[in-house]
């Protein structure tokens, strides 16, 4: 919209999922909750990370490291790099304005991925299931105000 972008995941159970797999989906946006809840103005991007970190790996999941979060503006990915791990206080400052996008992406088992020779697929090197959810968020002064939103999907699931 007048020359910016926006983004989003959502990650979709599809047929019959068990209830291993339905709770690596409930903690990988639970992880996505708490990272964006750390988005606010005079953090730095280590403490999206950590909290997004912290909460997977509680429950022994494998946070990707390939794949991150990014800035967002006229240009899909742009400064600052938002991975899903890190260390409180580290990074970039986050500051009034910016608009970043955090997004988790969780393994069931280990952390690493494999890139298919197509350029486009990406899989858990241990063939587990992965999820993987994505907010795009306003930095504020006040905490983070999201500019994407899973209630539309989320209302349809219902029905």
């Amino acid at each position: 919209m007048k020359g910016f972008v926006g983004d989003s995941a959502y990650t979709f159970a599809v047929g019959e999922v068990g209830a291993e797999a339905r709770q690596l989906m409930e903690v990988t946006k639970e992880a996505l909750y708490k990272g964006t809840a750390q988005a606010k103005a005079g953090n730095r991007v280590g403490d999206v990370s950590a909290a997004v970190q912290e909460y997977a790996e509680s429950f022994g999941y494998g946070v990707v490291r390939e794949l991150e979060g990014h800035g967002l503006g006229r240009k899909m990915h742009e400064d600052p790099g938002v991975p899903n791990y890190g260390a409180r206080g580290r990074g970039p400052l986050l500051r009034e304005g910016m608009v970043i996008c955090i997004e988790p992406m969780i393994n069931m088992g280990t952390k690493a991925v494999v890139f298919e020779r197509d350029g486009w697929t990406v899989r858990t090197k241990d063939r587990k299931p992965s999820a993987h959810y994505e907010f795009a968020v306003a930095v504020r002064r006040n905490g983070p105000d999201v500019l994407t939103d899973f209630s539309i999907i989320e209302n349809a699931l219902k029905n």
